[in-house]
């Protein structure tokens, strides 16, 4: 009967406290996942696993590894919304894949992403041809957005956390002097001042970083 009781006992703690940890990382849809999230829950689910399976075993052992774990994930989370070039490494960035009717056959290599693939995500947004897309993004999450020719076309951030998106630049057609000038017309002289930079409607939208 004691056994029992402490199976019990370990499965309905583990599920408070694994549901509190889970709480405790944040609020993120289980698409938009980044690498280290997955792995976290993952070894997660492992620890707990093994803790209501050998319930001899003290549940302190089970307890540390998830709240080491917690701490890493806080910790990734905080350096992500600090550093750009952090959150892209852990997150990645989205890939161009169609622009203006035409496959970037190169991209869809280096994504690994194959024409079936595409298809069938294409079919999910309601799309019939390749002809009628301007851009569509293959998303870190593995969402493809898609922008239709009749639609307002989306545009890429040109500066997040004063960092210059040269990639969006160049999807663009433009190029880092090009945004200096633009930004200097706006009297600032240094990107690193601007919290958020989109172009849109023929002109710069700027966010200046809170002082």
């Amino acid at each position: 009967m004691e056994e029992y009781f402490m199976i019990i006992f370990r499965t309905c703690f583990l599920y408070v406290f694994i549901l509190i940890v889970f709480r405790l990382m944040g609020k993120r849809e289980v698409g938009e996942l980044s690498v280290i999230d997955l792995v976290v829950f993952v070894l997660i689910a492992e620890v707990a696993a093994f803790a209501l399976d050998d319930y001899e075993n003290p549940l302190f052992n089970a307890i540390l590894p998830i709240l080491i774990l917690l701490i890493i994930q806080i910790v990734s989370a905080y350096l992500s919304l600090k550093n750009k070039k952090i959150r892209d490494l852990v997150d990645g960035e989205p890939a161009l894949l169609v622009r203006d009717g035409v496959i970037l056959e190169s991209e869809m290599r280096k994504q690994r992403y194959n024409l079936d693939d595409l298809c069938q995500q294409l079919r999910e947004n309601g799309i019939a041809s390749i002809t009628e897309i301007t851009y569509a993004y293959l998303e870190p999450s593995g969402n493809l957005s898609v922008y239709k020719k009749d639609e307002k076309a989306f545009v890429y951030p040109l500066i997040i956390d004063g960092d210059i998106q040269e990639r969006h630049l160049m999807i663009m057609h433009k190029d880092v002097e090009w945004l200096l000038a633009e930004l200097a017309k706006n009297n600032i002289k240094n990107s690193s001042a601007v919290f958020f930079c989109i172009w849109e409607d023929n002109r710069l939208h700027i966010q200046l970083k809170e002082s």
